[in-house]
């Protein structure tokens, strides 16, 4: 409660108003980025600040790279999509679907 997050990018702090592709999540801190680029390699930093605590705390850089054999491993980005083939419901009712991707 409390915290706010904001990230660095070799020493300068990202600006995600002007960015539609970068985000930061203010529930956990996580930085997203989406269709990275050639200019987005470098090292980020994330710097936590409570105003009740009057406190600022960065953590140490993580270096993003590119690799160039476009090899994912472990992390390969992939999409699920687990629906029945027939799904029922009331009238008047909510149903929900879910889709997913995960990737690194």
């Amino acid at each position: 409660p409390g915290l706010s997050y904001t990230w660095l990018f070799n020493n300068n702090t990202l600006d995600l108003l002007e960015d539609s592709r970068r985000f930061v999540s203010q529930a956990t801190g996580n930085l997203y980025l989406a269709k990275v680029e050639p200019w987005d390699v470098g090292n980020y930093t994330c710097a936590v600040s409570s105003a009740g605590a009057r406190r600022h705390v960065r953590g140490p850089p993580t270096a993003l790279t590119l690799r160039g054999d476009g090899v994912m491993g472990e992390y390969e980005p992939k999409i699920e999509v687990r629906f029945p083939e027939t799904t029922y419901a009331a009238k008047g009712s909510s149903v929900r679907l879910e889709c997913f991707a995960l990737g690194k």
